[in-house]
């Protein structure tokens, strides 16, 4: 497919993140959706960022999504555009009703992504910013 790592990706918070997304995935049989997904820019064939879910929904039907973008191509729409993707494929699962997100107090990019996407700003935990979307929202 002739794609490759954009410069800094996968950033630290990644480079740990990748163990438990393929301990996660020898467990089931085939992807739900709820994993992990790169972001590719389609005129380098970079891979620039990464979002998904921490896991399935839970028993009340929400799950958690997170993301990121390399800095050079943040502030351009990759975050919302992937996210709102993410988002509407999740959606069409009739077990998720509720989607959350949390960013650091500091981040205001991403919380223009997560404002822009219709989430709610829910308060404050451990110095981060949480956040939600239900399915009616949308």
């Amino acid at each position: 497919m002739d794609i490759n790592p954009g410069e800094h990706w996968p950033d630290e918070d990644m480079l740990e993140t990748l163990p438990r997304i393929i301990d996660k995935l020898k467990l089931v049989d085939s992807p739900s959706g709820f994993e992990f997904w790169i972001i590719i820019e389609k005129k380098t064939n970079l891979i620039i960022g990464d979002t998904g879910f921490k896991g399935l929904p839970d028993i009340n039907g929400c799950a958690d999504i997170g993301y990121g973008i390399i800095a050079r191509a943040r502030r351009q729409g990759y975050a919302t555009e992937a996210v709102n993707a993410l988002i509407d494929r999740a959606f069409q699962q009739p077990e998720l009703n509720l989607i959350t997100a949390s960013c650091e107090r500091t981040n205001t990019g991403s919380a223009k992504v997560l404002q822009g996407l219709g989430f709610s700003f829910k308060g404050t935990n451990e110095g981060m910013f949480q956040w939600e979307l239900p399915r009616m929202a949308l």
